[in-house]
């Protein structure tokens, strides 16, 4: 039996039960591909970030993330877990992680919460023929970004009224693969949100998920534009919800948010 240090935690959350779950698991070495997924399963959380230290220099830590179903690529509320999980644990001020696919990323301390670095995605007007009937509404522009491979889509809505309502065809959108829809309007008068949003990713085991670091490394770099200034707050209106603060800084657009730890403890690994 082999025993992994376990925590759960709400990340972009100043409380439980808000923001998003992830579980962070800190290993001596990497399990075979099949039990990380395996793993992802079993905690049923959007994402299970793993992470081992890292030996060639280059960070702290690898970072590995799981949804139920399979590994992804880039999940920056677990990100922003780990590097809460590890601060709090080590110390420190910042902590870098070195991905697979999304380059050396970092967490800092942000007063009484913390922020993640993601690398920005640039989006120019596109198309989603099949995907715009299935969001609903009556988008106002639909953008993608630069490389056919980042299977993201943005759905611009009017109002935020709009966002709220939407009720799209999750298990029709889930056909369409492992992309992540993404709904997304100014925030309404006196919000105090600069900008809201909803993401989709059914086809990723994940039907609505609750604060999406990913989508705001594409939604920070879209709103600082559109609106023409930097440093704001975004709301992503799930059922759980959450908070972050957005900046863009060159190509890194940095998230910021509270985090709790909700459970400490340990899994048992077997077989």
């Amino acid at each position: 039996m082999q025993t992994i240090p376990y925590w759960h935690v709400d990340a972009f959350a100043a409380r439980p039960f808000g923001g998003n779950q992830a579980a962070v698991m800190v290993l001596d070495e990497w399990l075979p591909d099949d039990v990380l997924v395996k793993i992802g399963g079993e905690n049923n959380f959007a994402e299970t970030a793993f992470v081992v230290r890292d030996a060639t220099g280059e960070a702290d830590w690898e970072l590995r993330w799981c949804t139920p179903t399979y590994e992804i690529a880039l999940c920056g509320h677990a990100t922003l877990a780990s590097g809460h999980i590890l601060l709090q644990r080590d110390g420190g001020e910042r902590v870098t992680f070195r991905t697979r696919k999304a380059g050396i990323l970092e967490v800092r301390r942000d007063g009484a919460g913390y922020e993640v670095g993601l690398p920005a995605l640039r989006t120019a007007p596109g198309s989603s023929d099949v995907a715009a009937p299935l969001m609903g509404g009556n988008p106002i522009a639909i953008y993608r970004p630069q490389g056919a491979e980042i299977r993201y889509h943005i759905f611009l809505y009017a109002t935020e009224a709009e966002v709220r309502a939407l009720d799209p065809q999750i298990r029709a959108l889930g056909a369409l693969g492992n992309d992540q829809f993404i709904a997304t309007a100014p925030g309404g008068p006196g919000s105090g949100y600069d900008c809201v949003s909803r993401v989709f990713v059914p086809g990723g085991g994940v039907d609505e998920d609750s604060v999406t670091g990913s989508a705001h490394s594409l939604l920070t770099p879209f709103w600082v534009e559109r609106l023409g200034r930097n440093n704001l707050r975004a709301h992503q209106a799930s059922q759980r919800g959450g908070d972050l603060a957005l900046r863009l800084e060159g190509d890194r657009a940095w998230l910021g948010g509270p985090c709790v730890t909700v459970v400490e403890g340990t899994f048992y690994l077997t077989g």
